[in-house]
């Protein structure tokens, strides 16, 4: 008797999750979620954790699966979005989805960290950044790049630079330059970083997705700046079985 009543609400613990799936019901929760992309078509992943940083959306590895809370109320496209992200085969499906995820606005209960400012004594150097900024959209995207904010920061060590993609509802784009940077190697590098960042802002602006594959190589080669850097929250490779991280940001390292 105590083996069937266990079959019983076993059986119907199944059911629910399977409701879940079906009805297209808000998760509320890592596990709801999880159970919803399971039954839309989610495979490699058995674990599941929602996350509050407002730059990677969507990652996974090792069998485990982070995203952005934001994402809880996500219409059935953007979820079978985030499957396709995991399991899709090409490149090209990848990529689809991916302009899916990130054109998704997030909402969250509690507002984001703000941004670091641009110091006092370096808003010289961050009006000289966008005199700079004008210039090269002129002169090499006819002018077709929106004006955005151009930060000196001085947290950034590890990174010369990076492009910030505007979140939805929330923070605008920016590009950052690390102040360490522009001391340690001259202006006429921090310049180099501006406008490799540029093509992050020109990806961006027009459609392609943030990182450096090849429209990122490609549009280098044409403005003859060099086509290389590290990604750091663009999608991009990772560790273990195939990782990969979803995000709104596009830097270059040293």
């Amino acid at each position: 008797m105590l083996r069937a009543l266990t079959r019983f609400f076993r059986g119907r613990r199944d059911d629910a999750q399977l409701e879940l799936g079906i009805n297209g019901s808000t998760p509320h929760n890592a596990d709801e979620l999880l159970a919803r992309l399971q039954q839309i078509g989610l495979r490699r992943i058995t674990r599941c954790k929602l996350t509050r940083n407002r730059n990677v959306m969507v990652s996974f590895g090792a069998g485990a699966l982070r995203v952005h809370e934001g994402y809880l109320s996500a219409p059935e496209p953007v979820l079978e979005a985030i499957v396709t992200f995991v399991e899709g085969r090409s490149r090209a499906e990848r990529r689809a989805a991916q302009r899916v995820i990130l054109g998704h606005p997030i909402r969250v209960a509690r507002p984001a960290a703000r941004r670091e400012r641009t110091h006092e004594d370096d808003v010289g150097i961050a009006e000289q950044l966008r005199a700079w900024h004008r210039r090269y959209n002129s002169r090499h995207f006819q002018g077709r790049l929106r004006e955005i904010d151009i930060r000196v920061s001085r947290r950034m060590k590890s990174r010369l630079g990076h492009y910030t993609a505007a979140t939805p509802g929330s923070e605008p784009a920016e590009i950052a330059i690390s102040r360490a940077h522009l001391h340690r190697h001259g202006w006429n590098e921090a310049l180099h970083t501006l406008l490799h960042e540029m093509v992050h802002q020109w990806q961006d602006e027009f459609g392609h997705t943030i990182d450096h594959g090849r429209s990122f190589r490609a549009k280098a080669r044409e403005l003859g700046i060099a086509p290389y850097a590290r990604r750091v929250l663009a999608t991009r490779p990772g560790r273990g079985d195939g990782s990969q991280t979803l995000g709104r940001r596009a830097a270059r390292t040293g």
